[in-house]
């Protein structure tokens, strides 16, 4: 597909897309990560397309509400480890590569400029965690978990996860969340404000419906600026540490704690 010469939405089936299913039921846009084989574990190419999608809602003015969700059992369990083991591990200069299309996708969606929704359907792991709070509201089912486990993988959860968890669960709660690695159960989620609401699966769908109704029915450009400014605290946040964390995180790929921590995790997946 050649570079568009002005900001013009596409058609979805026009867009190559492989990683990801992107789907426009105005006013809806539906994102969905659809590698349900490694539980929708991020590749290189996985977090390309969802920039490409979010970029293309945000010239969408029939689009305005986007729903991110996981194919099969999952919402997304992070970085696949399989593909870190193969091709970032031990090449800092790569794995620099690889986050910068980490940031891009999070900077794609957090400036769509139009509402963000996640269902939360599964497992919602590490990066998982981190996609569903760039967005703006998150519905979860209630049987499902969060959690986060770069330390027990040798990957510092700087990509939201150190940045955000303070502003939307406190200070301890975030420490709680990151350093002890633990599941946090839909239903403390909702309670410790990680997501909006954790209802029963069966009600998840409908729920999800509402809530695009009735962001749907709200002014675009009033929105959009609404959402610019309720995005101060987390965007002072990301800018003020990301890039040295893409900088760091590069340079730790060098190192033994993550090529040990990663070996570790395939073994006892094998």
């Amino acid at each position: 597909m050649t570079e568009p010469s002005r900001p013009e939405p596409r058609d979805p089936s026009e867009l190559g897309l492989e990683a990801i299913v992107y789907e426009k039921t105005p006013p809806r846009a539906t994102i969905t990560l659809n590698r349900p084989d490694v539980l929708n574990a991020f590749d290189f190419r996985m977090l390309r397309e969802i920039a490409r999608a979010c970029e293309d809602a945000s010239w969408d003015d029939e689009i305005r509400v986007v729903v991110v969700t996981g194919a099969g059992r999952a919402f997304c369990v992070g970085a696949d480890l399989k593909s870190w083991s193969a091709d970032y591990l031990g090449k800092p200069g790569e794995y620099w590569k690889w986050f910068g299309a980490f940031k891009d996708m999070h900077d794609r969606l957090r400036e769509i400029g139009k509402p963000t929704l996640a269902r939360v359907n599964g497992a919602c792991v590490g990066g998982g965690n981190e996609l569903q709070m760039a967005c703006d509201l998150a519905v979860m089912a209630d049987d499902p978990f969060i959690r986060h486990v770069g330390p027990e993988h040798g990957s510092v959860p700087a990509g939201g996860a150190t940045q955000w968890l303070p502003i939307m669960v406190g200070d301890r709660r975030a420490r709680e969340i990151l350093l002890l690695c633990e599941e946090v159960s839909a239903l403390k989620a909702e309670e410790w404000g990680l997501v909006n609401r954790a209802v029963p699966r069966e009600e998840l769908d409908a729920t999800v419906d509402e809530l695009v109704e009735q962001l749907a029915a709200k002014l675009p450009q009033t929105v959009r600026y609404t959402k610019q400014q309720l995005n101060f605290w987390r965007d002072l946040a990301w800018h003020e540490t990301v890039n040295h964390a893409r900088d760091w995180l590069a340079l730790s790929m060098a190192t033994d704690e993550p090529k040990e921590a990663v070996k570790s995790f395939l073994d006892r997946k094998r």
